[in-house]
């Protein structure tokens, strides 16, 4: 059970190209969230996955989807939880078209490929209209908080990550497959014959 759309079809060169053409049709929603891991031993490791957001030790996922949250096109799991939520996209980035756009929070003010809601500006408020666009833009970002909720239903995403650290990305890929099988996501609906089904 592939753990998004991007891992099915990269064994297919020609399919993955043409699934990352017809993903420009649509403003892909993006976020991340932290995960409590084991204290690492080694001080470096410490210092590098310590969270002063969570106050203690973290992982990173950032997770894509489709506008409506029908699918995940994308997961990066494992990261170390200090690191900027832009940094991780950049750093991710040539994964998807250059053409590609995105819709994500204002963590991701500065990165032009990202639509993100207007902030408030520094002593002063927004305006009637500010704040009517911001809804907007929630009620249509909110299907990826969604989606990241259906991944942690499974307790394991919850709790502080006891297993060994070298098999999170592993289990959250994992979970992200049985999502995928839960709200069969495992074909992209979209009607173009030559992609109509990428578990061939």
């Amino acid at each position: 059970m592939p753990p998004s759309l991007l891992e099915q079809v990269k064994k297919n060169e020609l399919d993955c190209e043409l699934v990352k053409e017809i993903l420009t049709e649509y403003e892909l929603t993006i976020d991340s969230y932290e995960q409590v891991r084991q204290r690492p031993v080694d001080n470096d490791e410490q210092e590098k996955y310590y969270s002063g957001k969570k106050s203690n030790h973290t992982f990173k996922t950032q997770m894509v989807i489709l506008p409506d949250g029908r699918d995940i096109v994308d997961v990066i799991a494992g990261e170390p939880g200090p690191k900027s939520d832009i940094t991780l996209f950049r750093e991710n980035r040539d994964r998807f078209h250059t053409k590609q756009k995105f819709k994500g929070y204002l963590g991701y003010i500065g990165e032009d490929l990202i639509e993100t809601p207007i902030k408030k500006p520094r002593n002063g408020e927004l305006t009637i209209e500010q704040k009517d666009e911001n809804q907007k833009f929630s009620s249509k970002r909110i299907f990826v908080e969604h989606r990241i909720r259906s991944v942690k239903i499974f307790r394991v995403v919850q709790d502080r990550f006891k297993l060994n650290s070298k098999k999170y990305e592993q289990v959250i890929m994992t979970i992200c497959g049985l999502v995928r099988l839960r709200i069969g996501a495992l074909i992209l609906p979209i009607p173009v014959s030559p992609i109509s089904s990428y578990g061939n």
